[in-house]
């Protein structure tokens, strides 16, 4: 008898639940209207209280801007180290084309694996503001071990590495603390970047309709100020570099990133800051196991799942979840059973609507993120291949040599270019045509991104052809002018602004409050496995069409090999890639926050309806 009025007591809040919706429904009496509204826009007020606990003269534009110029100066430090690696382990390492192409991208891999060590401490324990001070604060060391390495033991005789003077082999120690440097900046850059995007948005206070508007646009705006700082290393920096002063260029990058770390320091008084949610991973874990000990359970209706009384989650700090209909199966988890109400609540075997919620969003964006891996592949080519590809081609006009890895330069002039049309044009454009105020829904722009890239591919393919076309017998550098380059520059660009500021924007938002950065290390980490991916798929190629005599496709080499086939090939994956992303956008549903803009966009529509009625 006892158990069955626990049972009610447990039971209760959902059906106060389920009579206020049938509540709203029944529009004879508009008082009844009324007071629903009333508690609905409490509910919005305590859920939005969790997230909101800021004072009114800190956060906003003013500070988010310390943050894009922090941004951009951290791009420039690292895009200095990394821009040019490959020709910094080819000339001065004497490592061969397809060997320095693995190196890099294994390095950049690792650069964004990292993000999602940052993301867990920063969810967890350290929260978003201490994250990206000891991360900054290591990229820095990395940086200065770099700056000392290439000083004291790499470039000898001196003004080697220019492509002409032969550097001579380097001492293992010198080596070893090279390797050990170039890897603290994966780790210090990589570690913080989806903490900085995530600290970003937290400046804008999502209760407040106008800064929720500026936190869409300031994602936008970060893309935008990171192309501008890696402008600076993709033309100034490596033409320094290109001519020998690597030493130079890696003490200007140690003092860009030294004026990171103090311009990200001074905004300290003024910030809004979000405590961290605790660790997801026993949370998560819980819901499945708890799913797993009730397998031969059937759910029960939605609105009988456990969930805690009042506005506040079980989740510090994290808002409400909606219940949603995907991945029944876990639902299991919130289902109340007699066993259930006997001793103590056990989170192995009893979980709120609201924990099974977040678990269910990290499975149904991970089909999303996986389709992004093969774009990553794309995007990784310009720090290798375009690079390797533009070296072997004619770069000297007069006097002057355009080192091969500044053509990026037109790849982020396009994204500063597209980022403006895109702002300006396409959204009220797209907001007037289709109703939605963000003009082209994330999901929707990443696909864009996906069929642009596969058009950078098959452009990239075909200057390789006409390149191969002008080489002359016994000469290493083909005839064919760099800036045939261009045109896969900038549609990889104009895929950037779809893919990637769609992809911070998707993440970011779709995850829940608790994984904040999680959600946006999803975007660093699909780089890293493209990254990794473009070392597998180079790997697998060369084993396989480097048999006998033939050199293979990607050779040491380049005029003996076929790099336009590669090209090819990452082009038709990428069309495969598309066609199953397809899919899982049109499956994918939006995550259903307590407090979200579609609950006060009913508000404001019952309201109306009253007011009609009075």
């Amino acid at each position: 008898m006892a158990s069955s009025v626990d049972l009610l007591n447990f039971t209760n809040e959902a059906a106060r639940k389920q009579q206020v919706r049938e509540d709203n429904r029944c529009t004879g009496e508009s008082e009844t209207v009324n007071r629903n509204l009333y508690e609905v826009e409490q509910k919005v007020i305590a859920g939005k209280s969790k997230t909101s606990l800021i004072r009114k003269s800190t956060g906003g534009w003013k500070f988010a801007s310390l943050l894009l110029v922090n941004q951009g100066l951290a791009t420039l430090a690292f895009f200095g180290v990394g821009v040019n690696l490959v020709l910094f382990l080819t000339r001065v390492l004497d490592q061969e084309n397809a060997v320095a192409a693995n190196s890099v991208s294994k390095w950049t891999g690792t650069v964004y694996l990292c993000s999602l060590i940052g993301a867990f401490l920063s969810d967890s324990y350290w929260g978003r503001y201490l994250t990206c001070a000891i991360f900054q604060l290591i990229f820095v060391v990395g940086l200065v071990l770099l700056s000392l390495s290439s000083w004291l033991f790499l470039f000898h005789p001196s003004g080697c590495g220019d492509g002409e003077i032969v550097c001579m082999p380097a001492s293992p120690v010198g080596v070893a603390i090279f390797y050990l440097s170039i890897y603290l900046v994966a780790f210090g850059y990589g570690g913080y970047q989806p903490t900085i995007a995530t600290f970003g948005a937290d400046q804008f206070d999502e209760a407040n309709p106008k800064e929720g508007a500026s936190k869409a646009v300031f994602f936008c705006y970060f893309y935008f100020a990171l192309n501008v700082g890696s402008l600076f290393s993709n033309t100034i920096l490596v033409y320094y570099e290109d001519t020998g002063k690597w030493t130079l260029g890696f003490v200007v990058s140690l003092g860009s990133a030294i004026i990171a770390l103090l311009s990200f320091l001074l905004g300290t008084p003024g910030y809004r800051y979000l405590k961290p949610c605790g660790n997801p991973l026993p949370r998560v874990a819980q819901v499945f196991v708890a799913a797993a000990r009730k397998w031969d359970i059937v759910p029960v209706n939605s609105d009988d799942l456990y969930e805690v009384e009042g506005p506040d989650s079980a989740i510090k700090g994290s808002r409400k979840i909606y219940h949603s209909n995907e991945i029944e199966f876990l639902d299991k988890a919130a289902t109340i059973t007699e066993d259930d109400l006997c001793g103590p609540k056990n989170p192995w075997r009893l979980c709120t609507v609201t924990q099974v919620e977040e678990a269910k969003c990290v499975l149904k964006m991970l089909p999303i993120w996986l389709c992004t891996i093969i774009y990553s592949v794309v995007f990784t080519q310009m720090a290798s291949l375009f690079v390797e590809q533009g070296d072997v081609m004619k770069s000297n006009f007069g006097n002057f040599h355009l080192p091969a890895a500044s053509m990026s330069a037109f790849d982020i002039c396009s994204v500063l270019i597209c980022t403006g049309i895109y702002r300006q044009v396409l959204v009220p454009l797209a907001g007037k045509l289709s109703g939605n105020t963000k003009g082209i829904s994330e999901l929707k722009r990443m696909g864009i991104g996906l069929v642009i890239g596969m058009l950078a591919m098959v452009a990239a393919g075909a200057t390789e052809i006409a390149r191969l076309k002008h080489v002359l017998p016994g000469e290493k550098i083909s005839s064919l002018n760099i800036f045939w380059q261009i045109p896969q520059y900038v549609l990889v660009g104009a895929s950037e602004v779809f893919m990637y500021v769609g992809q911070l924007e998707f993440f970011n938002g779709q995850a829940p409050d608790g994984i904040k950065s999680f959600g946006s290390s999803l975007c660093m980490a699909s780089m890293s496995l493209g990254n990794y991916a473009s070392s597998f798929l180079v790997n697998m190629v060369m084993g396989i069409t480097a048999r006998g005599k033939d050199p293979g496709w990607i050779p040491d080499d380049l005029n003996t090999g076929h790099l336009d086939r590669f090209y090819f090939l990452i082009a038709a994956l990428t069309a495969f890639d598309f066609v199953i992303y397809v899919f899982c956008a049109k499956w994918y549903k939006s995550i259903n926050l307590e407090g979200s803009e579609k609950e006060i966009q009913i508000i404001e529509i019952q309201q109306d309806v009253v007011l009609r009625r009075v």
